[in-house]
């Protein structure tokens, strides 16, 4: 618990100060965490007898915030979107072709280096959106960055300490035996609580008006959908037979460990504040 609050402690203020300068920094950020979730992902499958291919899914993981970033600003077409998606999977298809034989599993390898990028590199790259798909001033977009982030962060506490104190019928024993149906609930009620909290401090001082309502429902879902997120993981980690994805942040894990809730709730979030009118 100490070391998890001394990353937390060190980790919170580095992650606002590179949202608030954002761009190609944020950029580089969010490459170095997809290349290295990418990796994580690739050595779970490996345990299980997996053979993806680390180079080109690391890589092209990490080139997906550069993509976003990229599109954001008006310099990528549907149409080159569509080239290079396709270019991806003749390539990958391409690589099992060449490099693995029948018995080595090529549809496994195949289907774990196309999905990755998107998991480990596309879905955090939501983020940008926040941060730059709107035309609000810096503190206000850093703010929606945050947004997600604290109602993800809630939940996760709140699910923790009521799901320990209250106990119960579990949620999903197989995948994850801790998680009881009390925490999930108030996990998700804690997102709701904290949303409308949040936009009221920190949004609405800076420019950015949301109903409560909306905040509160953007909460909930968020939170709800954050939980599946994590639970999705824990799911591979589980066919790997690992406790941990990796050991980058000490005391909480690998980069799959800190940012499985996230990878779901920040595409979520994304969408309803783009059906709110924000982004």
């Amino acid at each position: 618990m100490v070391r998890r609050v001394a990353v937390a402690a060190v980790a919170i203020p580095v992650a606002l100060g590179l949202v608030r300068v954002g761009g190609w920094l944020l950029v580089a950020a969010l490459a170095a965490l997809a290349v290295l979730g990418t990796l994580e992902l690739f050595r779970m499958a490996a345990a299980r007898g997996g053979h993806p291919f680390p180079l080109l899914g690391a890589g092209v993981a990490g080139l997906m915030p550069v993509a976003v970033h990229t599109a954001l600003g008006g310099d990528l077409t549907p149409r080159m979107v569509a080239f290079a998606g396709v270019a991806w999977v003749i390539v990958v298809m391409t690589a099992a072709v060449l490099r693995r034989a029948p018995e080595a599993r090529p549809l496994e390898a195949v289907t774990t280096t196309l999905v990755a990028p998107v998991y480990t590199g596309l879905m955090p790259s939501f983020v940008l959106l926040y941060r730059h798909g709107t035309t609000a001033e810096p503190w206000a977009a850093t703010w929606l960055v945050f947004l997600p982030l604290v109602s993800v962060w809630i939940c996760d506490s709140a699910a923790m300490t009521v799901g320990g104190i209250v106990g119960g019928p579990k949620f999903a024993p197989v995948v994850s035996p801790n998680k009881t149906w009390s925490g999930t609930i108030a996990g998700s009620l804690a997102g709701a609580v904290v949303a409308p909290l949040f936009g009221a401090l920190l949004l609405a001082p800076h420019g950015v008006a949301i109903g409560i309502g909306r905040l509160a429902l953007f909460g909930l879902v968020v939170a709800s959908v954050g939980q599946v997120g994590d639970l999705a993981e824990s799911l591979f980690k589980r066919e790997a037979g690992v406790k941990d994805s990796g050991s980058v942040f000490p005391g909480h894990g690998g980069v799959l460990d800190r940012l499985d809730s996230l990878y779901w709730a920040l595409p979520t979030g994304a969408a309803l504040l783009a059906l709110y009118g924000v982004l």
